[in-house]
């Protein structure tokens, strides 16, 4: 018999060395303050004067200045190195907009903190290399399961957010909610900065790109685009990446628009449904994460899409006012996202060649934003027709990606498309399907 001590999450966590351990120890840092807030970002905006259009619209243009910065992340994170980059740009996109955040008065505020904010991703490509590099391949669930474990630890302290707004009012509120985070924040890649070294890929790229400038090293990605269109399981999971991350900025946006102006559901009770969907994806971290590690990743995959895509259909069914249908639809949503992210992240981050990791990465994240950002003002225009489009319009894009994964794993089994995952670039590290699971 299993007990907490042993269990294979437990044992990782206590194991960890190195990188891994700084990243994945100062997680709660970050994940407990946005997880605090973030449900009610869009509430919060409706509260000051915004449309929904204009909440779409911001969206948007954040994500527009993504792929600018994603464009730029590889060669920023070669040239100064994952660790030094980390620190900069984390303080810039996330310490920074919180403060914006903090005193927001109108639209004109929310729309530079995007901008800002949207920075972020260059930190996405130095942490990732700094997470991944000198990580074993066979810990990887593993680690992106604690860190998601890390964010959805506010589930235990996120009643008090709703007392709050029930004792102060939403605005006032949130507002203290960014001041905490921005301390909370900083002092998380502070600390995480001390506890992290440069990777050995780090340093060979420092010393590769140290006299070369920094646009430079952005044309070297030609080759490496040449590469990830040559590899068909890129491009099946490049898909994958596009469709899922439409649906998380969609959900992300306009859930609780939805509950809080069509279902009449009260802010201060937000919490209740965040709490049981943490809760609920705590327990599958725990209880369904580790028997997953044996198995094909379509098949999980596959099942997860499944049920978000029913998730999205109870949502829409929900009457005004009923509670229970609400928590069902949140309680198997939250059974299926984690084996609709943890297993795409890890299939993304190991299906690269180690040593051109931090552009193919960045290519990847490009391709993934581009084809994203409209879809914060289509959710937006769509909004405000009739709150329950956006989530119909995610049901067809989980259907799509459920889709998309079942023709992959067809093609992969006739041998008509070869596996990334399971066949060794030349002269890298990446794992076979079975370390892949």
């Amino acid at each position: 018999m299993t007990t907490l001590s042993t269990h294979p999450l437990i044992s990782t966590l206590k194991n960890l060395r190195g990188n891994a351990r700084g990243c994945v120890f100062t997680e709660p840092l970050w994940g407990i303050p946005y997880n605090l807030y973030f449900p009610y970002v869009s509430v919060y905006m409706l509260a000051l004067g915004l449309s929904d259009s204009q909440i779409g619209l911001i969206t948007s243009v954040g994500l527009a200045c993504q792929v600018f910065w994603t464009l730029l992340s590889g060669a920023i994170t070669d040239k100064l190195g994952r660790k030094r980059t980390t620190l900069i740009f984390d303080i810039i996109s996330w310490s920074v907009p919180c403060l914006i955040w903090a005193i927001a008065q109108d639209v004109n505020y929310f729309f530079a903190a995007a901008i800002v904010n949207s920075i972020w991703r260059v930190t996405m490509n130095s942490w990732t290399c700094l997470l991944v590099e000198e990580t074993e391949p066979r810990l990887l669930l593993d680690v992106y399961s604690w860190i998601y474990i890390g964010g959805l630890i506010a589930a235990f302290v996120s009643p008090i957010t709703g007392l709050l707004i029930g004792q102060f009012s939403l605005v006032p509120t949130m507002r203290g909610l960014y001041v905490l985070s921005f301390v909370l924040m900083t002092a998380k890649f502070v600390i995480m900065n001390g506890m992290v070294h440069e990777t050995r890929r780090g340093v060979e790229r420092m010393k590769e790109t140290a006299k070369e400038p920094l646009f430079a090293v952005l044309r070297g990605s030609r080759a490496v685009l040449w590469q990830i269109l040559h590899t068909p399981a890129t491009l099946f999971t490049a898909g994958l990446m596009v469709l899922l991350n439409i649906c998380w900025l969609v959900k992300g946006t306009f859930w609780s628009v939805l509950v809080t102006e069509k279902l009449q559901i009260p802010a201060q009770d937000l919490v209740i449904f965040t709490f049981a969907r943490s809760v609920i994806m705590l327990l599958f971290y725990f209880l369904i994460m580790p028997r997953l590690g044996q198995m094909d990743v379509r098949k999980p995959l596959m099942w997860g899409l499944l049920g978000l895509v029913i998730s999205q259909v109870l949502l829409i069914s929900v009457p005004a006012g009923d509670y229970v249908m609400l928590m069902v639809a949140t309680v198997l949503e939250a059974c299926c996202t984690p084996l609709a992210t943890t297993l795409l992240d890890k299939l993304a981050a190991i299906m690269v060649d180690p040593k051109e990791r931090a552009r193919i990465m960045a290519i990847l994240y490009v391709v993934m934003i581009v084809f994203t950002s409209p879809f914060g003002w289509i959710a937006g225009e769509l909004s405000e027709l009739n709150r329950s489009l956006p989530f119909i319009l995610n049901i067809a894009l989980f259907a799509v990606a459920g889709v998309l994964t079942l023709v992959a794993g067809r093609l992969v089994a006739s041998g008509v498309l070869s596996d990334a995952a399971a066949e060794p670039a030349a002269e890298s590290t990446v794992p076979t399907i079975e370390e892949i699971g």
